[in-house]
């Protein structure tokens, strides 16, 4: 059993709290017994598994935790990546919160049959908050990366998603394969990627309430809408 905080497996753990660490090493933590069950279910390369009370000391894996409040188990991973590729996706462009990335990716999850394609200066989807966000959806459907001039070219409809002056996103029609694109929280996507889109759409707001949505919540919605769109293409 690990009793010392110098040991090298703890030490691994903490480098990767580090972003840096994780791209250059491609690993990722899973926190808890959910997370671990989820990558180890979807077959992800196991790196190493610590189990309080098992393995380790519970007070030193929980000096390890990235969850504040401690952790019974945890795992490290290889990173798996997916190809942008399926009916219905979603492309990011600068969403910069990992809570909001790992959000997306469980929304994808459950209404698309494609993954999350993370285009430029998102947050990292294997962070520890991306990852607990997600909850064990990046493991059963990883994320993709590619620009979006490349992911344009393979795809049928590109739907630029800004919050006015655009149809309603239940109104269109949408050949697939079909990708819904969203911008940062604050600003949205750039001019220079909605002119490449082949189409914008929005999503109404009732008058008098709040003036825009989160880009986790947009992204649900407009993955809702584009499944039924899809869905009886």
């Amino acid at each position: 059993m690990i009793t010392s905080r110098d040991n090298p497996q703890l030490k691994a753990i903490r480098r990767l709290h580090d972003k840096r660490h994780r791209e250059r090493e491609g690993l990722v933590v899973a926190e808890g017994e959910d997370l671990v069950e989820a990558a180890r279910a979807a077959g992800f390369e196991i790196e190493l598994v610590l189990v309080a009370g098992e393995d380790v000391e519970p007070r030193l894996l929980d000096s390890v935790s990235a969850l504040g409040s401690g952790t019974r188990v945890i795992g490290v991973f290889r990173q798996r990546w997916s190809d942008p590729a399926g009916s219905l996706m979603v492309y990011l462009h600068e969403v910069h919160d990992p809570g909001n990335v790992g959000t997306i990716v469980r929304a994808a999850h459950a209404l698309a049959d494609g993954p999350v394609v993370l285009g430029p200066d998102c947050a990292d989807p294997w962070s520890p908050r991306a990852v607990r966000a997600s909850m064990g959806s990046v493991f059963a459907r990883p994320p993709a990366r590619a620009a979006f001039a490349e992911l344009a070219g393979r795809v049928a409809t590109t739907v630029g998603l800004v919050p006015r002056d655009s149809p309603p996103l239940s109104r269109m029609a949408a050949e697939p394969p079909v990708v819904a694109c969203l911008g940062s929280e604050r600003t949205g996507l750039p001019e220079a990627v909605l002119e490449r889109c082949s189409t914008r759409a929005s999503i109404p707001l009732r008058d008098g309430g709040a003036e825009s949505l989160n880009v986790a919540m947009a992204a649900t919605v407009a993955l809702y809408e584009l499944n039924r769109i899809v869905g009886h293409a």
